[in-house]
């Protein structure tokens, strides 16, 4: 059942937000959207190079812009970038327009996952470490406000991350909705 018309996933780097994210919306019938990809397509760009072009804070002007277009459909289930949440307009977007799951993951785990990925512009630093501990430092305490349900991120696959999700989704819905119930896929 989904008693939403939106899901939005936030979390950490590295948390699987785009993987959990296409398998969440074949599970809930809803058309998957990677706000980081809808970014680049918009620019003609990949993110690295609007780094380099704009900064961060001509990148988050873009985020937004897409944010806010992207949010306003219905029947989405789209994929935030990590730093998506630090802007006030997007958190507000986020939890009027849709359910927001925040995917939990340690820094551990980011740094497992993310290992092989020098893709990502914020962590081309020498100490990724640090950088992530900064990050979490900022972004945690926003996506504990923001999320609808919290997942926590100790599971090993992306299969077994998202079945708990959806376990965790179905719950949630089932103890908390004032929503009909409706089938999903």
């Amino acid at each position: 059942m989904n008693p939403s018309c939106n899901l939005f996933i936030v979390g950490p780097t590295g948390a699987g937000k785009t993987s959990v994210g296409r398998r969440l919306a074949v599970h809930y019938g809803l058309s998957f959207i990677d706000l980081d990809q809808e970014v680049e397509q918009h620019c003609g760009v990949d993110v690295g190079t609007v780094f380099e072009v704009e900064g961060e804070a001509g990148f988050r002007q873009r985020e937004s812009a897409q944010l806010d277009a992207l949010s306003q459909r219905s029947g989405v289930l789209l994929a935030t970038g990590a730093g998506a949440v630090l802007a006030a307009d997007n958190r507000r977007w986020l939890a009027r327009r849709g359910f927001v799951v925040w995917l939990q993951a340690s820094i551990e785990q980011q740094l497992e996952r993310l290992e092989r990925d020098h893709r990502r512009p914020l962590l081309a630093v020498p100490d990724r470490v640090a950088r992530l501990h900064a990050m979490a430092a900022a972004r945690e305490p926003i996506y504990r406000e923001l999320a609808d349900l919290a997942v926590p991120g100790h599971h090993g696959s992306v299969g077994a991350a998202s079945e708990r999700c959806i376990e965790l989704i179905d719950a949630h819905w089932e103890r908390e909705s004032p929503f009909p119930s409706a089938h999903h896929a």
